[in-house]
């Protein structure tokens, strides 16, 4: 769109920070309704400007008409009057922003359908097809967004050069018509498992020429993509005009950075279906420029230099100011050992010599996230339930906390060439926004610069606290309370203990409103809401996290029970009032824990295994499975048994809900249907909603998440005896 008053959706007034006020006398907040939850702005991006002025900002939110959660970009800039927000693209399928260097452009990814020609078969089955996402340009100072690649495979990593100049992107490796009418001659319909991967390549676009292409002929680009089924070139791949191959990978690419010294890119590859089968698919390598050449001179693509060789799975990757070591966390793994599940810690690795090191050993907790400003490192980081912002500038170092809030600190964003600092904040009576700082030793006076979650804000909103007990081995186990609205503190409460997924994972002082966390929405309808973080959770260290293997749920579940005990004889929670709930491992856990007691008035579970065999073999993560059973199937046979909720299926007298997604490939559907079929036979009252094209995260439709949870919320009303509020 067009940067133009008559255009602009919505200008925000910055100037009073009213979602930081202190809770006063005020009049009655109105109750947090499910609609209004569900109308919660998420913010997978934001990106600081070189200038630290500005911010592009990625939103998140459901639209109900077209059943598709919208993804667009705005941009706030600061001036003398505080700062303002303007909307910059519209289309709803826009992400993944970044600054150009010199400030100039903002480039995105965007599936957006093209403006094309209307054709007379605009009803076919090819024009209903979603287009591959491509790479768009914006100017921060007005103008519409224009794609600068094409063609039938979609770009999903760029990155800029350093320079400003060039835009290097990945896709799979192009074929031309030809290629692909042969293979489907010989193959039809068929799926050739694994066999028919192809891996990517990566390319340079010089910047110049694609503004040169735009301006002589700024709806070709767009024009082709529309029609880029059509494919009417028979022997050559559909190439964007002017794009040169410049490496190839047998795997995927899923990010792409340049280093600050503009010698080298980087990558983090992935495997080519995305199933994390194998933690050596996920690992970073190099690509010297200098040996690519440039022009004329440019030698055939080349093959990445592979610089990380561990057993672990690299995640947030980011060149250091020196343009030799580059920073990453980890999902799971460890780099520096035999594979082991570990908490997300600080890494980096020499791209010279291979060397990885972690940094601030000493510190217990995770790292959540980070970002390198001026020589250091700004991470936030769990330490049990509250995740706050610490400061660190060499690998021996601690992490020094700085000045801020209690709660949550997310997605820090930072430029070398400015000493602001923008990130998500949120905690359990503030719902997320974005926040500018302008240097790290005045968090506690960052200004929010978005209230798009203010109406939620502005409810009667659950207040909590944590909680601590003893397990039966004399282990410290933390969790939190969260007390309906007005009953702080109160007792004999009726409980719903809703319990985490990972299980590297934990609750705390934050608020999160969709269908995998309403914990909020539970407690507005009545229920002390109890979120254990039992052993395998994070911020508590290693090795707590460790403590899992190989009792994958009966460890875990002691902690909870045991929990569950201390709660109801310090007089909180009403033992005549219990129900659970989980989903993905929170959903193993409940699975479970209908087992072992009967205590349960009602469950409500989600893509959660019953069993462990066809679980290994269905789940694309065998490698941490195995691990945390002590082997595979056939190395721990007594194990997979032991640890599996559908040997002692028939203790379970607890009415439970359950929900899948169809097209699941963590936590297949499967489960859901055993344990169904198992609860049906048994006598037992259940429901079964499934969840068509949706994978482990519901994250395609979002009347599927609403639904998910208005049916759970009926389900504990229904059989945990608490009336709607």
């Amino acid at each position: 769109m067009r940067i133009h008053s008559k255009l602009l959706l919505v200008v925000f007034s910055l100037t009073c920070p009213a979602i930081l006020v202190a809770q006063t006398e005020s009049p009655v907040r109105p109750k947090l309704m499910l609609d209004e939850f569900f109308n919660a702005v998420n913010f997978p991006a934001l990106e600081i400007s070189p200038d630290g002025n500005s911010i592009v900002i990625e939103t998140e939110r459901a639209d109900w008409d077209q059943q598709i959660f919208r993804k667009e970009l705005w941009l706030y800039r600061s001036n003398a009057n505080d700062g303002s927000l303007i909307q910059l693209t519209q289309s709803g399928h826009d992400s993944d922003p970044k600054w150009s260097p010199d400030g100039r452009w903002i480039a995105f990814l965007s599936d957006r359908k093209p403006a094309a020609r209307k054709s007379d078969d605009s009803d076919s089955d090819d024009s209903k097809d979603e287009p591959p996402s491509q790479l768009y340009l914006i100017s921060p100072n007005g103008g519409e967004a224009f794609a600068i690649t094409q063609g039938n495979e979609e770009v999903h990593a760029f990155s800029w050069s350093a320079d400003s100049r060039t835009i290097y992107f990945a896709t799979r490796q192009p074929w031309s018509k030809t290629q692909k009418d042969d293979y489907k001659k010989e193959w039809k319909d068929v799926v050739q498992y694994r066999t028919a991967e192809r891996g990517d390549t990566i390319f340079a676009l010089d910047l110049s020429e694609a503004l040169d292409r735009h301006a002589a002929a700024p709806a070709k680009i767009d024009a082709n993509n529309a029609d880029a089924n059509k494919d009417d070139s028979s022997e050559q791949p559909d190439l964007t005009p002017g794009a040169r191959p410049i490496a190839v990978a047998p795997l995927r690419v899923d990010k792409l950075f340049f280093s600050p010294n503009g010698q080298k890119l980087a990558l983090l590859s992935n495997a080519i279906n995305q199933r994390e089968e194998k933690y050596d698919d996920v690992e970073i390598y190099v690509v010297d420029l200098a040996v690519v050449g440039h022009g004329a001179a440019a030698a055939l693509p080349v093959e990445p230099r592979r610089i990380t060789h561990n057993q672990a799975v690299e995640t947030h990757p980011r060149w250091a100011p020196d343009s030799r070591h580059i920073f990453f966390t980890i999902d799971v793994g460890d780099p520096l050992g035999p594979y082991r599940d570990l908490q997300p810690h600080l890494y980096w690795v020499d791209t010279e010599t291979g060397n990885t090191e972690q940094w601030s050993k000493d510190f217990i907790g995770s790292v959540e996230h980070y970002s390198v400003a001026d020589n250091s490192v700004l991470t936030s980081a769990r330490l049990g339930t509250e995740v706050h912002m610490y400061l660190v500038g060499k690998p021996s170092e601690s992490l020094r906390q700085l000045r801020g809030w209690p709660g949550t600190y997310e997605d820090i964003a930072t430029d070398e060439h400015s000493s602001r600092i923008a990130f998500i904040y949120s905690s359990l009576n503030k719902p997320q926004e974005i926040y500018l700082a302008e240097s790290a030793d005045k968090l506690d006076e960052a200004r929010p610069i978005t209230s798009f979650n203010r109406f939620l804000a502005e409810k009667d909103l659950p207040q909590g606290k944590p909680y601590r007990w003893k397990a039966d081995d004399g282990t410290s186990v933390e969790g939190m309370l969260i007390y309906p609205p007005g009953k702080f503190e109160a007792r004999h409460l009726p409980m719903f203990t809703f319990i985490h997924g990972g299980p590297a994972d934990a609750d705390g002082n934050h608020f999160e409103a969709d269908w995998y966390q309403w914990a909020a929405l539970a407690a507005t309808n009545g229920w002390l809401v109890f979120e254990p973080n039992y052993r395998g959770s994070t911020g508590y260290g290693d090795k707590f996290l460790e403590e899992i293997v190989p009792v994958i749920v009966s460890r875990p579940g002691k902690d909870i029970l045991e929990g569950v005990d201390a709660l109801v004889n310090d007089g909180i929670a009403d033992p005549d009032h219990l129900a659970v709930g989980g989903y993905s491992y929170g959903g193993y856990m409940t699975n479970w824990l209908i087992t072992q007691t009967t205590r349960w008035k009602a469950a409500v579970t989600g893509a959660g295994a019953v069993e462990h065999v066809g679980n290994w073999g269905n789940d694309d993560t065998t490698y941490d499975d195995a691990y945390f059973l002590g082997g595979r199937p056939w190395e721990a046979p007594q194990r997979y048994h032991d640890e599996a909720a559908i040997f002692q299926i028939e203790k379970v007298r607890t009415p439970t809900h359950m929900v899948a997604g169809a097209d699941d490939i963590r936590v297949a559907v499967l489960e859901d249907y055993l344990l169904e079929h198992a609860l049906f036979s048994l006598g037992v009252p259940n429901a079964l909603l499934i969840f068509p094209g949706e994978g482990h995260s519901l994250d395609k439709n979002p009347w599927h998440g609403k639904i998910k949870v208005r049916e759970e919320l009926k389900w504990l009303e229904k059989y945990g005896g608490v009336p709607a509020n």
